[in-house]
């Protein structure tokens, strides 16, 4: 199990809570609190072999309520250099599922705006090209913006997909605009959430986008990490966890307006929000006013949900340390799959080692021969499931449960189950119910 705080770090911990942190979009003074995860590593910060004897820096994972404007959010104490660094791991194009989506997406987007030749396409955050490539495939010319010089160098490489290494913000818009003008099409899957300063970041959308353009921006939607208990969602790469309401009034503080929304499965349960320009001539939608009913209905833009979440994840922590600790009692191995950062969350807060886990696997070759931070648990390719035949599978990224249930289906010849920790740690049967 994760030892308990250092007396350095309850230091820390006591310098931290004297400070009141403040809103990052309205500036209003923070102090309600919705979940506290402790002190933990940086969740995509995992560990060569050669430095397993070197102590890991951690920093409080405590999420905040601004009960102004209603943006759920983290305090700063890492820089986005900090996690985005050149040798940042995650690939998009690892989930096959994900690629679906993005194929999708593509094609969708293509003839509901026709795009063509005369268009341009700018994703921020674009990874290693996993949505891009579709729309060059189409004919329809592209940018991609990505910080992470090693996900950026396998876009342009393997998948010919033009990309500049970069942070957004307003002045870097400001720059590309000189220089690969304007967009008729700006994409942010996922990214919102990811940067500190959200009000630049969406002034730099403001001013990349066409004046009749269209951003669409995907985001998990707040609402479910609150319905269900979500809490793994939760890592120092999230400064923000995104209602419709909180981001509307971001929004509106750099003169652009949502028209649409989605309501989609993808991580747990997203929004895709369609947005542009407030001038422009686009009437919003009856998908958009339902939504804000949903909202409204949830009480977000009141004290109440927030202060009910932590209990959910306390019960999350309980009910799974208890299965996997009478799995192991029975004198049955565990496994894991997958070496996503919710994943560390959620074995960070829960005190979960090796003394549970025997190994875990992931697709990405960047991970692998590694260990995961805070629970040291090592990271092997997919074929040590098949080598190793452990009696379960703790599915780490449970939003791709399908994908992973179906490419793992041979477990079952040795009696292999699965288990998904969100939002009940439940044992599945072969039907992919639970047990």
């Amino acid at each position: 199990m994760a030892v308990g705080p250092s007396a350095l770090e309850n230091l820390a911990m006591s310098a931290i809570s004297s400070r009141q942190p403040s809103c990052r979009h309205c500036s209003t003074p923070l102090s309600l609190v919705m979940a506290d995860l402790g002190m933990t590593p940086i969740a995509n910060g995992y560990i060569e072999p050669e430095a397993l004897d070197h102590a890991e820096a951690r920093y409080p994972l405590r999420v905040f309520v601004c009960q102004s404007c209603w943006l759920v959010q983290l305090e700063d104490f890492i820089q986005p250099d900090d996690v985005f660094s050149p040798h940042y791991a995650y690939q998009s194009s690892m989930s096959e599922s994900w690629l679906k989506h993005a194929r999708h997406y593509a094609e969708f987007i293509i003839k509901k705006l026709a795009l063509g030749p005369q268009s341009h396409v700018v994703e921020l955050a674009s990874n290693d090209g996993y949505l891009l490539q579709y729309f060059k495939s189409s004919g329809v010319p592209i940018t991609g913006i990505e910080p992470a010089k090693d996900v950026a160098e396998i876009a342009r490489e393997k998948r010919g997909v033009p990309t500049i290494e970069s942070f957004f913000t307003e002045a870097e818009a400001r720059h590309l605009l000189s220089t690969i003008g304007s967009a008729d099409l700006i994409v942010a899957n996922n990214v919102l959430a990811h940067v500190p300063d959200i009000n630049d970041f969406v002034l730099g959308v403001r001013t990349l986008l066409k004046p009749t353009g269209t951003a669409t921006f995907e985001f998990p939607h707040l609402l479910n990490l609150l319905e269900f208990g979500q809490f793994d969602t939760i890592y120092h790469e999230h400064f923000s966890y995104l209602s419709l309401k909180a981001l509307e009034a971001i929004l509106a503080r750099a003169q652009l307006k949502a028209f649409h929304v989605e309501e989609l499965s993808t991580h747990g349960g997203s929004l895709r929000l369609y947005v542009t320009h407030q001038t422009a001539p686009f009437d919003e939608t009856s998908e958009l006013h339902n939504l804000r009913k949903k909202e409204e209905r949830a009480r977000l833009d009141q004290d109440a949900p927030y202060l009910a979440f932590f209990s959910k994840v306390e019960a999350v922590k309980k009910q799974l340390i208890e299965l996997l600790n009478k799995i192991k009692t029975d004198g049955k191995s565990i496994a894991a799959y997958g070496a996503p950062a919710k994943g560390n969350t959620l074995l960070n807060y829960c005190g979960i080692g090796r003394e549970l886990i025997d190994f875990t696997v992931d697709r990405a070759p960047s991970k692998q021969g590694k260990y995961l931070p805070g629970s040291r648990i090592p990271i092997l390719s997919p074929e040590a499931i098949a080598e190793r035949k452990p009696d379960y599978v703790l599915i780490l990224p449970w939003n791709l449960k399908s994908e992973i249930t179906a490419s793992l289906d041979y477990i079952r010849s040795w009696g292999g189950q699965f288990i998904v920790p969100i939002p009940t740690p439940t044992i599945l049967d072969w039907s992919g119910n639970d047990c």
